[in-house]
């Protein structure tokens, strides 16, 4: 395995067991170009610098599973690669980034930290395999279809495959054709996978082709209002990480604006929660006594 990457792992593992409130992987959904990438770290890494969490810097360099082929993907495997590695050199921050293809797992394993697999793909025994063998961290997110349960068996895989670098990410749960719900008793049976849990409070509140286009066609809408809802849901229970896509022009961001969370009101949000973290017992099991209870 990638030393580096389990030195990492280590890190945000060692947070489940420790007084630290959790990590954060957060940054723009797309990498829309390198200067609003860069631009966005440096304000990113500024703010949980502050606050003394862990970041790991999250963006996309291809959006494969868009509603419309119309929709942006962004700058493709090869210069997205460039790009998150300036990121990774100029802020000195570890990157996560997703894959859709097994094809891709090893160029993206030379750059990012952390290789997270899409939640419509959770069960892709060869894509789980092929990112395993880079060595790195992976975040398998649930899918939108599957029971928590399911998620052990995902983890196992990558176990199985040599890497014991392996989280797993809640991101909602279809209900009905355009909406998703997050059910947060998922937090703690997802537990069985022995590892990490991370809440994706942003994606969790997409309401997936529940926009209709002027043009025609439908795009992913989304409910921004409800995202410190379910942040302060999740860091109550007790997750380990939370994943937060962020944008400073949210109305204007070129894919899932409705479910990215303004760069503005960061800093607030995550002083919120680390607030109620430090305070919440939402990781240590309760024990409960069954026996009678005599006056």
């Amino acid at each position: 395995m990638d030393s580096s990457s389990t030195m990492l792992y280590n890190q945000l593992e060692g947070l489940s067991t420790t007084s630290e409130p959790f990590f954060l992987l957060a940054g723009p959904n797309v990498i829309e170009s390198e200067e609003h990438v860069m631009r966005m770290a440096n304000h990113i890494k500024a703010i949980t610098s502050k606050l003394g969490l862990q970041l790991v810097f999250k963006s996309s360099f291809d959006k494969a599973n868009r509603t419309s082929s119309k929709s942006f993907r962004g700058p493709g495997l090869v210069e997205g690669l460039k790009i998150l590695e300036k990121v990774k050199v100029a802020y000195d921050i570890p990157i996560v980034t997703d894959v859709h293809e097994s094809i891709q797992c090893e160029a993206v394993g030379r750059v990012a930290d952390i290789i997270q697999i899409p939640a419509f793909l959770c069960r892709q025994t060869d894509l789980l395999v092929a990112a395993a063998k880079t060595g790195k961290i992976v975040n398998i997110k649930k899918g939108q279809f599957c029971a928590p349960s399911v998620m052990a068996n995902s983890a196992e895989k990558i176990r199985l495959a040599g890497n014991e670098n392996v989280m797993v990410c809640e991101r909602g749960t279809m209900f009905g054709y355009n909406d998703l719900i997050v059910d947060p008793r998922n937090f703690e049976w997802m537990r069985e996978a022995n590892c990490p849990i991370v809440a994706d409070v942003t994606h969790s509140l997409q309401q997936p082709a529940g926009r209709k286009l002027d043009g025609g066609g439908v795009a992913s809408g989304g409910l921004r209002e409800l995202i410190p809802c379910i942040a302060r849901t999740a860091v109550a229970v007790g997750v380990d990480g939370i994943f937060m896509e962020v944008h400073d022009d949210p109305l204007r961001a070129p894919v899932d604006g409705p479910t990215q969370w303004p760069l503005r009101h960061l800093e607030e949000l995550l002083e919120e929660l680390i607030a109620i973290a430090k305070v919440s017992k939402g990781k240590q099991s309760f024990k409960i006594d069954l026996t009678p209870f005599r006056d």
